[in-house]
């Protein structure tokens, strides 16, 4: 790989009741462009709709310059080592991957997390830099958040099958008023992240 490239890095789900947190890992050639084919200005994935988020990855996810992997971390473990350590850990665990499925070399890279995310001990990684509100500013980090939201969405909607009395569907795992009657009425699922229900809803 002699082109140098830019690698971003998004995460989702951190601060939601259900299911994994989910990081996208993408890799890009330095000055990339997408050329979106009526999609609009390349946005962070909380600024764009659930339809428009749904089109991009589509088109993002079929691009022959866009290299990326995503990984996950699920309940169990985020109780285990708390979330920003599960985030983490699940940005080296797509760091490993897409050295392996890419065959890229960390002297022709940069790469850029979103801010709250690090590889190793605060970057230990040669050439990782945290930049804060990241996924406002670097293309890369847009298009990682984009691929790791649509792509947790479609795990809730699945978990949605397994345990419908919860609407994940809807919510996707979120604290929403309806979620957390729920989660009363019925108590918590396998889904559930059970130290998020008692530190910070009393559940």
């Amino acid at each position: 790989m002699g082109t140098h490239y830019i690698v971003g890095v998004d995460e989702v789900g951190r601060g939601a009741l259900a299911g994994p947190v989910v990081v996208a890992m993408v890799c890009v050639p330095k000055g990339f462009r997408t050329q979106n084919f009526g999609l609009g200005k390349l946005r962070d994935s909380k600024k764009l709709s659930a339809k428009k988020r749904e089109r991009w990855f589509k088109f993002l996810q079929g691009h022959p310059k866009i290299n990326y992997v995503l990984a996950r971390v699920y309940p169990r473990a985020i109780e285990r080592i708390n979330i920003s350590q599960a985030a983490n850990l699940a940005a080296f665990r797509a760091f490993q991957r897409l050295i392996d499925v890419s065959g890229l070399s960390l002297n022709n890279c940069d790469i850029f997390l979103d801010g709250g995310l690090f590889l190793g001990k605060k970057n230990r990684v040669v050439g990782a830099k945290t930049v804060i509100r990241g996924d406002e500013k670097i293309p890369a980090i847009k298009i990682a958040s984009i691929l790791a939201k649509v792509s947790r969405d479609r795990l809730m909607r699945r978990l949605a099958k397994r345990y419908p009395a919860y609407g994940f569907e809807k919510h996707k795992g979120y604290g929403t008023k309806k979620h957390r009657q729920a989660i009363k009425k019925y108590g918590p699922s396998e889904a559930h992240r059970l130290t998020f229900l008692k530190k910070y809803h009393k559940i």
